[in-house]
């Protein structure tokens, strides 16, 4: 729909300037309303004007210059334009071509100034696309990948970290090697899935903070590093899925059919051997279990306690 618009002016500035304004705005989709096209001999300068020039348009424009500041009919115009404004939404568009005073009412409205009435192409577009609504901000485009891989947080860690322990986390699950290195997780196809400077904070921080114990070497640089038991254990209570079933079918077979091998543990339960050993190493850390580590990636357990039995039967 063409939107309509009224130019608010003073007879002075008509030919200096309004007249061939309000055909450059016609010529750009705008039905601009001005009295000299609208009003013919016998009209009623309220009834043309104010109820159907500025009640209908869409937009005001309100030219101000020297001439026009000091016009009663102006200022009846503009308080027209201000009233439509605050009950409708309307748009109200001054438009400055002289060194003038700006009325009060205009001054915490943002104005377009035109220094030169022969070259403002500028100042046109800009009219133009207020009064269509438009502008030139660029389109919102599609977030960094690391961003859109933001999944759920794990523990009190913010999205860059928690990312940063669950791709390491999904990492040694998937190759086994209790080593993970950063060069080969964190870049696909040359390039970064997080950006390095912040890769290195949160490496740095996940490594103050238990969740993973960094190799430091001279010359810095990225190394492998170890995921702590701590560190798995909090991706693991938020990733994995029924984690705390996996616990308590490790606990049974341990107390129930007195298995002592991680590799049968793993068979048994047809569970992932890095699961199997993670949840070995938090009973052990919490004093449930000792078992004996040995070369191959073996280990025996050689003692249970009373606790985790007693735990197990719920009494």
């Amino acid at each position: 729909m063409t939107p309509k618009v009224f130019v608010s002016h003073a007879s002075e500035d008509k030919d200096r300037f309004v007249l061939r304004f309000a055909e450059r705005l016609r010529q750009n989709g705008i039905d601009a309303w001005l009295d000299r096209w609208e009003m013919l001999p016998g009209d009623s300068l309220v009834d043309k004007i104010f109820e159907e020039g500025v009640k209908e348009a869409k937009a005001v424009i309100v030219i101000l210059s020297k001439f026009s500041v000091g016009k009663s009919w102006v200022k009846e115009e503009l308080n027209a334009a201000l009233v439509k404004r605050i009950n409708t939404g309307s748009k109200l568009i001054p438009v400055v071509i002289d060194d003038c005073d700006v009325p009060e009412a205009l001054k915490s409205t943002l104005w377009e100034r035109i220094t030169d009435l022969s070259a403002y192409e500028s100042s046109l577009n800009r009219i133009v696309a207020a009064v269509f609504g438009a502008n030139d901000k660029p389109p919102i485009g599609s977030p960094p990948q690391y961003v859109r891989s933001f999944d759920q947080s794990i523990g009190g860690l913010n999205n860059i970290d928690s990312l940063v322990l669950r791709l390491s986390c999904e990492e040694l699950l998937k190759t086994g090697d209790i080593f993970v290195n950063p060069g080969k997780v964190f870049l696909k196809n040359s390039t970064p899935v997080v950006p390095e400077e912040e890769l290195k904070d949160s490496l740095e921080i996940l490594d103050g903070e238990g969740y993973i114990k960094l190799m430091r070497a001279m010359g810095g640089g990225f190394f492998p590093y170890q995921i702590t038991t701590y560190g798995f254990d909090a991706y693991a209570n938020v990733a994995i899925p029924d984690y705390q079933s996996k616990v308590a079918a490790v606990v049974s077979v341990i107390v129930n059919e007195k298995l002592a091998s991680n590799i049968e543990i793993q068979k048994r339960l047809n569970e992932n051997q890095i699961i199997v050993d993670h949840i070995l190493a938090v009973l052990e850390t919490k004093g449930h279990i000792k078992q004996a580590k040995m070369i191959g990636g073996l280990s025996h357990i050689h003692y249970v306690s009373p606790s985790l039995r007693r735990a197990l039967s719920g009494n």
